[in-house]
């Protein structure tokens, strides 16, 4: 079964999906997690889609970033395969794919499958000719970025995101948390000396503001299950969207 976790950037996605593998081991049933980020693409290949799509492309994240082939590989692999299967992992701080890869047994009976915009469907083209930022409005003003973006949520990503079998969505109240959860997550790297400053942050989280703020008003009627998650990261009620009200729990 591949589960889908989406939810914004600091909304709790790892730390779900590290719960979730231990409560299924418990009753006996194999679980693996793949990050979305485990998939980017080297900052070598990004350099080379800003050099000929667009400078925005440099910067890791969005739709259009990520090695979607090895991604569908992987699952496919995961899944149905039998024997060892290498999985992805990607170096934030560094900025690059590690090199000594983990390895495990397929098939899993699950896999969890992490990311900001795990199941993200395309924008409407209107919605998509006036800025929604600074980034967007002094960086992409013809929209070139985000048509590109968009065009490869409709393509290469709906591909990846289709085999999915449960959409879980850890739903934030608002896009203005992810400003303080994205900068706890930086922590560790700032302790490390690889973290981004604040006026860095605040530019990297520019280009996720559009798609995020897409799936925070989407994602309500799209996924199967919702779990509405605080500012402080309390969880709410567990929402089903195909089971009565009486029924949640």
């Amino acid at each position: 079964m591949l589960i889908g976790i989406n939810g914004v950037q600091g909304s709790g996605k790892s730390t779900a999906c590290l719960f979730l593998e231990r409560l299924l081991a418990g009753h006996g049933l194999s679980a693996v997690t793949l990050s979305l980020d485990d998939l980017y693409l080297s900052k070598a290949a990004r350099a080379r889609l800003a050099a000929t799509v667009h400078p925005l492309f440099a910067t890791r994240g969005v739709p259009g970033t990520h090695d979607v082939a090895m991604g569908q590989r992987t699952i496919a692999a995961l899944l149905m395969g039998h024997g060892p299967v290498t999985v992805p992992r990607f170096d934030k701080g560094r900025d690059a794919p590690v090199a000594t890869l983990p390895s495990v047994m397929a098939p899993v009976d699950v896999l969890l499958f992490e990311g900001w915009c795990i199941g993200a469907t395309p924008q409407p083209e209107s919605t998509l000719r006036s800025p929604v930022n600074a980034l967007e409005s002094m960086e992409d003003p013809d929209s070139t970025w985000r048509r590109a973006v968009n065009a490869a949520l409709g393509g290469d990503y709906a591909r990846l995101f289709g085999p999915i079998d449960l959409l879980v969505a850890l739903l934030a109240p608002d896009f203005g948390v992810v400003s303080g959860w994205r900068r706890q997550q930086e922590m560790p790297l700032r302790a490390q000396g690889l973290g981004m400053d604040d006026t860095a942050l605040d530019r990297f989280i520019q280009h996720f503001e559009r798609l995020s703020r897409h799936l925070l008003a989407t994602m309500p009627g799209q996924a199967d299950i919702i779990v509405p998650i605080a500012e402080n990261h309390t969880a709410g009620a567990v929402q089903w969207r195909d089971r009565p009200a009486a029924d949640r729990c």
